[in-house]
C-alpha cells in the first residue's frame, strides 16, 4: 500500500493528515496557535509560528500511524490566505510579522490604489478590485509606513510555499497564492503584471519568479529535514496553495460549475468556473487544479467560525469552563440550546462583520452587530443567532455569484460538526446541503495534489472515493421564514453603514 501526507497551514491550527490511495484516512494530528491582533482591524503573524506547527504536526501524524517512511510518496502544504506574504531578507529571515488576510489596516494604500491605476484597470488586468483585503494593499502598507523593514526586504513568500522553501530550500509560488495577492497578478496572462507593478512602486524581484502549478512537485525534503521529521531523504513536495482551494480538491471538485463552501475561521463561498466571473465584487484567483485554465471565484464573511468561537469564549464561558473542567464539549452544550429555539430566534438577526467584511459588501468600517434583544431572549436564541449570521453571510455570498448553482451546495469545514448549524444552512440558502464525511477537506485536497503530483493518484481514482456524506434537505416553512429575515439582514447593513463608519472615526 502506498500512502500521502497532507498538511494544512490554518490561521488558528496546523492539521496533518495520512491517507492510503483508497481515500482511507489513516492517522491525523492538530497543532493551535494565535494571531496576533495589536491594533483593531489588525492581524499577523510570525512564520516560525507556522513552521514549528507545521513540522510537528507532520512527526506525529507519521508516528501515530506506524507506517513505514518507505511507504510515504510524497507531501503536499497548503495554507491560510497569506496576505502580504512574509517579508524576507537577502537571507530568507522573517523581517517582521506577516499581515494575514483578515488584516483590514491598508484603507489609505487602497483609496491611493483606486485613485492612482483606477479599478477599471485593475478588473480588465486582474479580474480583482482594490481593498485592504488583497496582499498588495498590505505590501504598500509596509513600504508606507516601515521604510526600514522595507529597505531589509528582499522578498514576499506566502505561508504555504515559506514552510515549503525550509523543507526543500527551493523558492517557488503556486498560482492561486499568487492570483489572490490581486491587484499585481495579471488573471488574463496568468503572471505577475509588471505594469502594475511598476506603477505602485513593487519591484518585480520581490515577487517569486517561479510560479508552478499546485499538483507540481518543487523538490525533495533535505536530508536534514526529512531526519526531523521521520522520513525519506527527497520524498517528494507538492506545490498546494490556498487552502480554501484545496478544501474543494478535498471535496472531490476537479470540473467547473461546481459550487461550494469552505468554513472555518473565515467563509470562501466559491463557484469553480473555465470563465472568470468578472464584476460582481468577487474575488478571482487560479483553482488549485488546472490552474492556467480554472477560476475559483469566491465571496464570503471575514469572520464565521471566528464570531462563533468569540461567542464561546465570551458570552458562552460558562460552558467552556465546563468543557475545561473534563465536561462536555461547550459547543455541543450551545447547540442543544440553539436547537430548542425556532427558525428566526424569535426576532434577533445578527451581522457577523466582526473584523469588517470582504466580498461582496467591501466595507473595512462594516461592525458586528445585534439588533432585536429583549427580556424574553436566552443565551440560546443569541447562539442560533449567531449560527444563522454565518448562513446570512453564506446566502448574500451565492446571490453574488448570481450564477446557476445546481441542485445542491457543498460545506466543508468546522461548522459541519454541527447538526442544528448545518440544518440552518440548508433553511436559509434553501439548496440541499451536503457535507464531507470526514473534518479534513483541505488535507484530504493536499492528499490529492500529492497523489496527482507524485503520480500515485489518477483523475479516476480519485472520482471514485466516498467523500461525501447524505444530502440535508431544506425545510420550506423554515425558509420562508428565513427569507423574510434575510431581507432584514440586507437592509440592517445599508441602514447602519453610516452609524458604523461614524464609530470607526471615533476610535481612530
Amino acid at each position: 500500500m502506498k500512502y500521502l501526507l497532507g498538511t494544512d497551514i490554518g490561521t488558528s491550527g496546523t492539521k496533518t493528515i495520512l491517507m492510503d490511495t483508497k481515500g482511507n484516512l489513516i492517522a491525523k494530528h492538530l497543532v493551535e496557535y494565535d494571531v496576533l491582533t495589536p491594533k483593531a482591524l489588525w492581524a499577523e503573524q510570525w512564520p516560525q509560528v507556522w513552521c514549528d506547527a507545521a513540522f510537528l504536526s507532520i512527526q506525529e501524524t507519521v508516528k501515530k500511524s506506524g507506517v513505514k517512511k518507505e511507504d510515504i510518496k510524497g507531501i503536499a502544504i497548503s495554507g491560510l490566505y497569506g496576505g502580504s506574504g512574509i517579508p524576507l531578507d537577502k537571507d530568507m529571515k522573517p523581517v517582521r510579522p506577516c499581515l494575514i488576510w483578515m488584516d483590514r489596516r491598508a484603507q489609505e494604500e487602497t483609496e491611493w490604489v483606486k485613485r492612482t491605476v483606477g479599478e477599471e484597470k485593475l478588473l480588465e488586468i486582474t479580474q480583482n478590485g482594490a481593498d485592504p483585503y488583497y496582499g498588495y494593499t498590505k505590501i504598500l502598507w509596509i513600504k508606507n509606513h516601515e521604510p526600514e523593514n522595507w529597505k531589509k526586504t528582499a522578498l514576499f513568500l506566502p505561508p504555504n510555499d515559506y514552510v515549503i522553501y525550509k523543507l526543500t530550500g527551493e523558492v517557488v509560488i503556486d498560482y492561486s497564492s499568487a492570483g489572490n495577492i490581486g491587484g499585481i497578478f495579471d488573471m488574463n496572462e496568468r503572471k505577475w503584471s509588471r505594469e502594475l507593478m511598476d506603477q505602485m512602486g513593487i519591484p518585480m524581484n520581490m515577487m517569486p519568479q517561479k510560479i508552478v502549478e499546485s499538483t507540481d512537485i518543487v523538490g525533495g525534503l533535505t536530508d536534514e529535514m526529512a531526519e526531523k521529521l521521520g522520513l525519506l531523504p527527497g520524498m517528494p513536495v507538492i506545490a498546494g496553495g490556498i487552502d480554501c482551494g484545496a478544501a474543494n480538491i478535498g471535496l472531490g471538485i476537479l470540473d467547473s460549475g461546481v459550487f461550494a463552501a469552505a468554513i472555518g475561521t473565515s467563509m470562501c463561498a466559491a463557484l469553480i468556473s473555465d470563465r472568470p466571473v468578472k464584476g460582481k465584487g468577487l474575488i478571482v484567483w487560479p483553482y488549485l487544479y488546472h490552474a492556467k485554465k480554472l477560476s475559483y471565484n469566491f465571496a464570503g464573511g471575514n469572520t464565521a467560525g471566528a464570531i462563533v468561537k468569540w461567542f464561546r469564549n465570551t458570552i458562552g464561558d460558562r460552558e467552556y469552563e465546563i468543557e475545561s473542567a473534563g465536561g462536555k464539549n461547550a459547543y455541543d452544550i450551545l447547540n442543544e440550546q440553539a436547537a430548542e429555539i425556532p427558525a428566526g430566534s424569535e426576532g434577533l438577526v445578527v451581522l457577523p462583520y466582526f473584523m469588517g467584511e470582504r466580498s461582496p459588501v467591501w466595507d473595512s468600517d462594516a461592525k458586528g452587530t445585534i439588533m432585536g434583544l429583549s427580556l424574553t431572549h436566552t443565551k440560546g436564541h443569541l447562539y442560533r443567532a449567531f449560527l444563522e449570521a454565518v448562513a446570512y453571510s453564506l446566502r448574500d455570498a451565492m446571490e453574488a455569484a448570481g450564477e446557476e448553482l445546481g441542485e445542491y451546495i457543498l460545506i466543508a469545514g468546522g461548522v459541519t460538526k454541527s447538526a442544528v448549524w448545518r440544518q440552518i444552512f440548508a433553511d436559509v440558502t434553501g439548496y440541499p446541503v451536503v457535507c464531507p464525511i470526514h473534518d479534513a477537506e483541505a488535507n484530504m485536497g493536499d492528499v490529492i495534489l500529492a497523489g496527482i503530483g507524485t503520480g500515485t493518484l489518477t483523475y479516476e481514482e480519485v472520482k471514485k472515493w466516498q467523500v461525501l456524506g447524505e444530502k440535508i434537505m431544506p425545510d420550506a416553512k423554515n425558509h420562508e421564514t428565513y427569507t423574510k429575515y434575510f431581507n432584514i439582514y440586507k437592509s440592517m447593513y445599508r441602514n447602519l453603514k453610516e452609524n458604523m463608519k461614524q464609530l470607526s472615526d471615533l476610535e481612530a
